[in-house]
């Protein structure tokens, strides 16, 4: 049997996802015993019982001058500009991806236009979005929606193109408008496709959110990260990276659910 045709079962397939990550905690652990051993005043790998330890002292305890357990407000701060950057990028990319993809007219006057502008660098332009919106919460969401806008307008408005034309056709010749084919023929066939390309934005919204909140902002997971790095405190910066892993695996999670409850008759993803 070819290797090709080999599918795991349940455990098997249990098993295999698992081991990479047993792989990495347990290089992690090497690492850390070797580096304590030789210096137990080490910060750069910190055990991982210390990780543990802070992250329950992180999750549990108030800050001492403002007694608010800063882990979840910096959470609540992140995921609100995280939450409205994605949502406005998803719906305007919508709204654009199927215009491109459905109207010639369109395509010629916007496909090129949309392409040249997903090639700037969207950090690049951070200092240019403090000067104009300030340091306020707008900046930070304008860069997520600049950085994940023209990727999900262009994957759109592929996958309108690739619709099957007897669609159209049909729908044209039971006597369709343009507007009824958009709602009723194109869009019931991308919004599955608009999970997945919002899932496969899902990292670079987390590096925008980051750079910007490194940057300029006083609440929040990316602020709180660069601001402990002064201190060299790897068990929080440790901590705080794996609870924002945490946090995108569910959200990716959850929408991928969410694409095979809604949508069953689409393809299957990972």
């Amino acid at each position: 049997m070819r290797l090709i045709n080999i599918i795991p079962g349940k455990p098997l397939a249990l098993f295999l996802a698992l081991l990479p990550f047993v792989l990495v905690f347990i290089t992690y652990t090497v690492g850390s015993d070797i580096r304590l051993s030789e210096n137990p005043a080490d910060k750069l790998l910190p055990a991982p019982g210390t990780i543990w330890d802070t992250a329950v002292r992180l999750g549990t305890e108030g800050d001492r001058r403002t007694g608010r357990i800063l882990l979840w407000h910096d959470t609540w701060a992140s995921l609100k500009r995280l939450g409205l950057g994605i949502g406005i990028s998803a719906f305007v990319g919508l709204v654009f991806g199927l215009l491109i993809g459905l109207f010639p007219l369109l395509r010629s006057l916007l496909a090129q236009f949309v392409a040249v502008l997903s090639m700037i660098p969207p950090l690049a332009l951070l200092p240019i979005l403090f000067i104009v919106f300030g340091l306020g919460e707008l900046s930070k969401v304008v860069l997520i929606v600049i950085g994940t806008l023209p990727f999900l307008i262009r994957d759109l408005s592929q996958r309108t193109l690739e619709i099957p034309q007897e669609l159209l056709v049909k729908a044209q010749t039971l006597g369709g408008s343009s507007w009824v084919i958009a709602i009723r023929v194109a869009l019931p066939q991308i919004m599955p496709r608009l999970i997945q390309a919002v899932r496969l934005s899902l990292g670079p919204a987390w590096l925008f959110l980051i750079a910007a909140e490194a940057i300029a902002a006083d609440l929040g997971l990316g602020y709180r990260i660069f601001l402990v790095r002064r201190y060299l405190a790897m068990d929080v910066i440790l901590t705080y990276v794996i609870w924002i892993t945490i946090l995108a695996f569910l959200i990716d999670w959850a929408l991928r659910n969410l694409s095979r409850r809604l949508f069953p008759w689409a393809e299957g993803g990972l």
